[in-house]
């Protein structure tokens, strides 16, 4: 609009002074400048030399000024008709102060949004490292399934379906299960209707039964806690005989390296003796995460004749005991250090038979 009024403004200007001479604002308003063009019209009483010449030159010129006053009105027309500048800029500046109200709440909106996400963000990375479990991708879709019927009691029933994938320490999984809503005016009930759960191949194959009494049982918690306390122990033997392989490194075995389920002893002086540590880790039918550990001998035949004291036979049996005593680390140190110091009655019985 402004653009508008500055063009008619200079068409006003040029036009006065095309006319021979610059109208003020005033005259322009009071009708001065046709006053003044007729004023300064040339005098056709007063006599000069080519007086046919001038007289034509002179009609040429009354018309071009009639047309420019005819211009010159209906564009003054036009200004009074043109909406005041006061009431325009006024306009202007309240659109102006809506559009910045407006992308000040977006952005103050945008920026609540970045703060909470962060906050979940942070949330999660807690629970990741307090957990271990980590996931990398999640969908979900709903469907309603309220009827005509179920509507007019106030009774919403909606169907979830979810799917995420990720891992735990070493161990990645996918999950994909449905989850039963009911809501009516006095409570709320969710059960999962479905649980399928695909594990990527692994080296413990204790795993595999878990998996399929947890969808069984369509257990999502149980399935979630034990693996945490599963990796938590699977990582826990893997040190465990790390220690002792560098700590004794000729008389412990490692035959599938530190993640092997079992721990070889062998007492270099005495080839064809070996004690074997069986390491287990159970998950029990309520989810509970539990190690067994078992020891195995292989002595020759003559050997177990010869040990009179039946050191070899109750061996088993005595390190379940001494599991409860000392712990795992503790009765591993003694173990290794019986069978392979020359004092041990274990160690009398293989002298014996060799």
């Amino acid at each position: 609009m402004a653009t508008s009024r500055r063009h008619l403004r200079d068409r006003v200007i040029g036009a006065g002074i095309a006319h021979g001479s610059l109208a003020s604002p005033a005259e322009f308003q009071n009708g001065s400048l046709q006053e003044r063009a007729r004023l300064e019209e040339p005098d056709l009483a007063r006599p000069s030399q080519g007086a046919s010449r001038q007289h034509s030159s002179m009609d040429s010129q009354r018309a071009k000024a009639r047309a420019l006053e005819a211009e010159i009105a209906a564009l003054r027309r036009a200004c009074i008709e043109t909406q005041a500048p006061g009431d325009d800029d006024s306009q202007v500046w309240k659109s102006f102060q809506e559009t910045h109200q407006s992308d000040s709440e977006e952005w103050g909106l945008s920026k609540d949004l970045r703060s909470h996400l962060g906050s979940l963000e942070s949330e999660l990375q807690f629970l990741s490292r307090l957990t271990g479990i980590s996931i990398r991708n999640y969908c979900k879709n709903t469907e309603d399934l309220t009827n005509t019927e179920m509507a007019e009691k106030s009774i919403k029933k909606v169907l979830q379906r979810h799917r995420l994938s990720g891992n735990c320490h070493m161990i990645t999984f996918q999950l994909e299960f449905q989850i039963l809503e009911i809501q009516d005016k006095e409570s709320l009930s969710s059960v999962i209707t479905d649980l399928s759960i695909i594990m990527e191949p692994t080296e413990y194959s204790e795993l595999s039964e878990f998996v399929s009494r947890a969808e069984e049982k369509r257990d999502l918690l149980m399935f979630f806690r034990s693996l945490r306390f599963f990796v938590e122990w699977c990582d826990y033997r893997k040190r465990t005989f790390k220690h002792f392989k560098e700590k004794y490194p000729e008389a412990v075995q490692l035959s599938e390296g530190a993640s092997s389920s079992c721990m070889g002893i062998r007492n270099p002086s005495q080839p064809g003796f070996e004690l074997v540590i069986v390491w287990r880790i159970q998950i029990d039918e309520e989810g509970k995460v539990l190690p067994k550990l078992d020891l195995l001998t292989k002595v020759p035949l003559r050997a177990l004749e010869l040990d009179k004291n039946r050191v070899i036979e109750t061996a088993p049996l005595s390190f379940r005991t001494l599991l409860g005593v000392l712990g795992i680390e503790a009765t591993l140190e003694s173990l290794i250090k019986s069978f392979c110091t020359e004092e041990s009655s274990y160690s009398q019985t293989v002298n014996n038979y060799t």
